[in-house]
């Protein structure tokens, strides 16, 4: 067996542990998961380069990770500074400088995070990556969920908008699952699905407009109460429509060793499961806020002497909720997920003995 050579970096949040082997000159990435009172390192299975810190286990550790990360001045950084900083956490496995507060290194690795893909280690296009998803998604969800004159407008924000979230749940999947059959027309039918999605979203606007009901209460549920759970089941249904090929197909469960165990369908739905959810969480909050905010506003004295005002207020209010709301949709579930080898297939539960096994969730 081969002798290793294990180092701890200590941050605020959790240890990185790089693991490098004296004979194959392999360095990997552990990731510290707790059990019980103590703690389990598993293997990552994947290079320094591409690899990512010890994911928190708390809800609310995670978030201040994504906080911290969601930092959209990476977005400037070129492919050569990514390759630069993969290389630098590369040479941290065949150092024994300390680099434990070194800036450069955790940039670096803050940089790598965002900008690799964990699963392929291939580079993220700039506006998929989650530091773009604030800055793009935020004025086309403003522009989806305020009400609009016509239909053309509404239909015409839901399309941008789906069309958005489609390609950053695209880029940002499981990158393991290996299609079974060939799919020819894949394209054209997520295409279908992202216009189906900005149909339904523009219906209510449509049968505003169409049958220009006077009951104050049918204008009052299908401006501001319709609206709220439509897209909410229409951002979860983006998901589950781009991502349906990992419930059919499966994706790669691995146990702490890093070993890969199989292709799991049950793994892939339960990471699109929580995908869709957290993305529904986000959608959903973010619609309430305004719908809430208009019958208290109305009845201030400063809104009645000055309506105008009113619309500016939820405009900002439901910029201000959406991108509050990113990075707890992000870290509401880990992205290295965990499934009990009892939900596997019978065929997989053959394959190993440990109870919990670890998949990439996506994002």
């Amino acid at each position: 067996m081969d002798s290793l050579n294990i180092r701890r970096n200590y941050n605020t949040h959790n240890n990185v542990i790089f693991l490098r082997s004296s004979s194959s000159g392999c360095t990997r990435a552990l990731l510290a998961l707790p059990e019980g009172d103590r703690v389990l390192y598993g293997q990552l299975g994947m290079s320094v380069p591409c690899q990512q810190h010890a994911e928190p286990q708390s809800l609310f550790s995670r978030y201040l990770r994504w906080v911290d990360i969601l930092d959209p001045t990476t977005l400037l950084s070129s492919d050569a500074e990514i390759k630069n900083s993969r290389a630098l956490l590369e040479s941290l496995g065949i150092t024994n400088k300390d680099f434990t507060q070194d800036r450069k290194v955790n940039d670096a690795q803050k940089l790598c995070e965002v900008s690799v893909h964990p699963d392929t280690g291939n580079v993220i296009p700039t506006i998929f990556r989650p530091p773009a998803f604030m800055p793009l998604a935020t004025p086309l969800a403003v522009a989806t969920l305020l009400p609009h004159i016509g239909t053309k407008p509404a239909f015409f924000w839901q399309f941008l908008f789906h069309t958005y979230s489609a390609g950053f749940n695209l880029h940002n999947r499981n990158g393991t699952c290996k299609p079974k059959k060939s799919q020819p027309f894949q394209s054209v039918l997520l295409v279908g699905s992202v216009t189906y999605f900005a149909f339904l979203g523009a219906l209510p606007q449509f049968l505003m407009n169409r049958y220009k009901f006077r009951s104050t209460a049918m204008q009052t549920f299908l401006g501001r109460l319709l609206p709220v759970p439509l897209v909410t089941f229409l951002s979860a249904f983006n998901v589950v429509a781009v991502r349906l090929q990992e419930t059919e197909d499966g994706i790669e469960v691995k146990d702490k060793s890093g070993n890969v165990i199989g292709t799991s369908s049950q793994a892939g739905y339960k990471a699109v499961k929580e995908t869709a959810l957290s993305r529904a969480a986000l959608m959903g909050i973010t619609a309430v806020v305004p719908a809430a905010l208009h019958p208290l506003l109305q009845r201030s004295r400063f809104f009645l002497r000055n309506s105008v005002a009113l619309a500016p207020i939820k405009y900002v209010a439901t910029a201000l909720t959406f991108g509050a709301m990113i990075p707890v949709s992000f870290s509401l579930f880990p992205r290295q997920g965990t499934i009990l080898r009892s939900e596997l297939e019978l065929e997989l539960q053959e394959n190993t003995r440990e109870p919990v096994l670890f998949y990439q969730r996506g994002l």
